[in-house]
């Protein structure tokens, strides 16, 4: 999922054009521009690469309370649904722990706490990097989903996402949104610059896409979804997606029509929650369409860069399980073997992550 955070018209064009990928906005500026923001020594990027090397020297204690151990493994990759996820290729993954759940906002508050540490989207907008925007609307904030009253058109996601000032992941929704009482839901707003800097406090790692999907799919092969042939095995929904009329009419029939809390659907076979639904959560590998013609057999870690065809020059990384904006009218990208993308700084309101740690 690529998502910028855009001041002049709010345009998600990172979609995979094929599938109509639902989580990207990106701003009305030339290509030249969208580069330069990326590779500026003045971009928003290179500032909070250098506040993160400065914000993550405390250090958490570095235990696994809370991680599953996963054994080493190998497993069929990808899926041949999506042109991204091919060819469905052998891998093996070495043993390594992960977060039985997305990290929550009670967990990064923590963090946040320990390091003064200030996210993407709660920072002042460099003008160098907008071209063209007025001073005036160089305000901070994010993406937030904004549904439509009505049954709309499918073709022009303005219509559901909006820029708004003030959004980030104290107020995901804007400014007047809180998450008091939220303390046991997955944090949202973060950008994969946020989630590494919290893994690096905490004395673990983002996952990487093969680690990620080895563990949701959990033994188990060929299947439509990671827990079974089935979307709605004896008539309950396993996942927190999208269903009734997408964009506009969430009927909620699982319970849910935003992020649900941690642990509200059933654990899978390893005995971790929400790996799929949810919230889209970052791994660490750089995205490229075709890493998966070159990809190793033997614990692959993602390309040397990164290359997305829709836009090249934006460096992006890879981001799995889908959300509870995934409908299958609209993104399925919950289906097993299905991949998302998105730009290094970019975050929304359905974008989180969890972490993992190497075997000691």
């Amino acid at each position: 999922m690529k998502i910028h955070s855009l001041i002049i018209g709010v345009v998600f064009s990172s979609l995979y054009s094929s599938f109509a990928q639902e989580n990207k906005v990106v701003a009305e500026v030339s290509a030249t521009s969208c580069e330069a923001m990326c590779k500026a020594n003045t971009s928003k990027k290179a500032l909070l690469l250098q506040s993160i090397a400065n914000n993550s020297t405390e250090k958490s204690t570095k235990s696994t309370d809370g991680m599953v151990w996963v054994a080493a493994g190998e497993f069929n990759m990808g899926t041949n649904d999506y042109p991204d996820a091919q060819p469905v290729h052998s891998v093996s993954v070495k043993g390594f722990w992960m977060d039985q759940h997305e990290v929550t906002n009670a967990q990064f508050e923590a963090f946040v706490k320990a390091t003064n540490y200030v996210t993407i989207a709660e920072r002042p907008l460099n003008s160098a990097d907008y071209l063209g925007v007025p001073l005036e609307n160089l305000v901070p904030g994010s993406a937030v989903f904004s549904p439509p009253t009505d049954k709309v058109s499918l073709g022009n996601i303005q219509q559901w996402w909006k820029y708004v000032p003030g959004a980030n992941w104290k107020h995901p929704s804007g400014p007047e949104s809180t998450i008091v009482g939220l303390e046991n839901n997955p944090v949202v707003q973060i950008s994969y610059l946020d989630a590494k800097a919290y893994a690096d406090w905490a004395g673990k790692r983002l996952p990487t896409e093969a680690e990620w999907e080895f563990v949701a799919r959990a033994g188990r092969e060929h299947t439509k979804y990671y827990w079974g042939s089935e979307l709605k095995p004896d008539g309950k929904w396993l996942a927190n997606i999208f269903q009734g009329t997408f964009p506009n009419n969430n009927t909620a029939e699982d319970g849910f029509v935003g992020a649900a809390p941690v642990k509200s659907f059933p654990k899978n076979p390893f005995g971790i929650y929400d790996l799929e639904g949810n919230v889209w959560e970052w791994c660490n590998d750089l995205y490229r369409d075709d890493y998966y013609k070159m990809s190793p057999q033997d614990n692959p870690q993602g390309p040397p860069n990164s290359h997305d065809p829709e836009e090249p020059g934006v460096e992006k990384h890879v981001q799995r399980g889908g959300s509870y904006l995934c409908s299958d009218q609209y993104c399925i990208r919950y289906v097993a073997g299905s991949r998302g993308k998105g730009e290094t700084t970019s975050a929304c309101n359905h974008l989180g992550f969890r972490c993992v740690k190497d075997a000691q």
